[in-house]
């Protein structure tokens, strides 16, 4: 399964040129995956901040296809490729006018209030699994 959202490219985003500061994409992929654990997981960063968890970033690595301009309107794309004890991966695709802006694979982590990593709880790694399973 595919769990899209889309982002207008706006000002703040855009460089002196009108296009996408890269970083700017970083940002965007973060509000992705609060959205994502908000949507599918039923557990959002709220929650997860209330109890002193999260999923901070382990790993991430971007090809950058194609500029993105102000305006534009991007389709942005999550998989999960892997789902383990304590980590998920993904892959996040952007796309905007059937053109591919950028792929990245990106990996976070469960971690407890003392910021360890550790097992998932039981009811999100189930929802994980059933996402990833209907793909």
């Amino acid at each position: 399964m595919i769990y899209h959202r889309p982002i207008r490219i706006e000002f703040n985003h855009c460089d002196p040129a009108g296009i996408v500061f890269y970083p700017r994409y970083f940002e965007m992929i973060n509000s992705l995956c609060e959205n994502f654990f908000r949507d599918i997981g039923d557990f959002p960063y709220d929650r997860m901040m209330a109890q002193r968890q999260g999923v901070p970033t382990a790993r991430t690595e971007v090809d950058f296809h194609h500029p993105s301009r102000l305006g534009e309107l991007l389709d942005f794309r999550l998989e999960i490729t892997r789902l383990g004890t304590t980590s998920v991966t993904f892959a996040i695709t952007a796309w905007g006018d059937d053109v591919k802006r950028f792929t990245c694979t990106l990996t976070l982590v469960w971690v407890s209030p003392q910021a360890r990593p550790e097992p998932w709880p039981a009811a999100l790694r189930t929802k994980l699994a059933a996402f990833m399973a209907a793909s």
